[in-house]
C-alpha cells in the first residue's frame, strides 16, 4: 500500500500497486466502491499479467482518508488521483474507470493530459442529473445532513443490495453524499463533451443489460470506440470477466459501430 497527500490538512490517497511493464495500468472504482474489490481479478488474469498495476480509492473511499472539509467534487476527485500518480511517478497511463471513477478519468484526461495516454470506461457518467435510481442520484436527493446523520445512508444501503453495500458502507458517508451530488451536477464543459475532445484512445464499455448508451452515434463519431459487452450490466468487470480483461487488454478490438 502507498499513499500520497492531496489536501493542505495532509489527507492521503491510497492505492495497493503490483510492479510490472509497460504502460501502467491505473484501476479507479465507482461511487461507494473500492478498486481492488472490483478490479484485481482482472489484473490477475493472463491478459493483464506482469502489466503495472495501481488500484487507487479515491477520498472517501476504502482505504483512502475521508476529510470532513474536502469538497469530493469532481474536480476534487481527479486533483487527488493526480496527487496519486505524480507520486507513484506515473505519466502516460492506461485508466480502467468504472462509473464515477470514470466520470473522475475524464476529467483528469482533459486536465492532465500528460498522465493518462487511454480511457477504458465502464459505464461512466457523461451527462449530468442521470434519472432517479438508488445510487448517485438517490443520494443526492437527500439533504446532506438528512443523508448523514438522519435516514438517507440507512435507507440507500437497505435497497442497493448486498454486493455495493458490502462496500458501500466502508465509505464515508459525508464523502457518498458530496460526491453523489457532485456527479449529479456534473461539469463545465460536460464529461461527455470532455470525452469527445480528448486526443486519446478511448473506449466505452456499455452492459448490454443497460439497455443503449445515449448519443452512442455522436460518440463514436468523435472517434470514442463504443463496445457493447453481452451477459451484462453495470459492473461489467463482475458479469463477464472475459470480454472485460480482453478490452482492457487489447487497443484496437472494433471499429466505431461494432457490436
Amino acid at each position: 500500500m502507498k499513499q500520497a497527500r492531496f489536501d493542505a490538512q495532509g489527507s492521503c490517497i491510497r492505492w495497493v500497486e503490483a510492479d510490472g511493464d509497460g504502460a501502467p495500468l491505473v484501476y479507479v472504482h465507482g461511487l461507494g466502491s473500492a478498486s481492488t474489490v472490483y478490479h484485481a481479478h482482472i489484473a490477475g488474469r493472463p491478459e493483464l499479467a506482469g502489466r503495472r498495476s495501481l488500484f487507487v480509492d479515491l477520498p472517501g473511499h476504502g482505504i483512502s482518508d475521508r476529510p470532513a472539509g474536502f469538497g469530493y467534487s469532481l474536480d476534487d476527485h481527479a486533483d487527488a488521483l493526480a496527487a496519486a500518480l505524480d507520486a507513484a511517478g506515473v505519466s502516460g497511463a492506461e485508466l480502467v474507470a468504472h462509473s464515477m471513477g470514470g466520470a473522475v478519468a475524464i476529467v483528469l484526461a482533459h486536465r492532465r493530459g500528460d498522465l493518462v495516454s487511454r480511457l477504458v470506461l465502464t459505464e461512466a457518467n457523461l451527462d449530468p442529473y442521470p434519472p432517479r435510481v438508488e445510487g448517485s442520484s438517490g443520494i443526492a436527493s437527500y439533504g446532506e445532513d438528512e443523508y448523514v446523520n438522519g435516514v438517507g445512508h440507512a435507507r440507500v444501503l437497505a435497497k442497493v443490495g448486498p454486493l455495493w453495500a458490502a462496500t458501500m458502507r466502508l465509505a464515508d458517508p459525508l464523502a457518498l453524499h458530496r460526491t453523489a451530488v457532485g456527479l449529479a451536477q456534473g461539469t463545465r464543459p460536460t464529461m461527455r463533451r470532455m470525452l469527445m475532445d480528448l486526443d486519446i484512445d478511448r473506449l466505452y464499455l456499455q452492459g448490454a443489460r443497460s439497455g443503449e448508451l445515449a448519443d452512442r452515434a455522436g460518440l463514436e463519431a468523435a472517434g470514442v470506440r463504443v463496445r457493447t459487452v453481452p451477459d451484462a450490466g453495470h459492473n461489467v468487470m463482475f458479469d463477464n470477466a472475459e470480454a472485460f480483461a480482453a478490452a482492457v487488454a487489447d487497443h484496437a478490438l472494433a471499429t466505431p459501430g461494432t457490436r
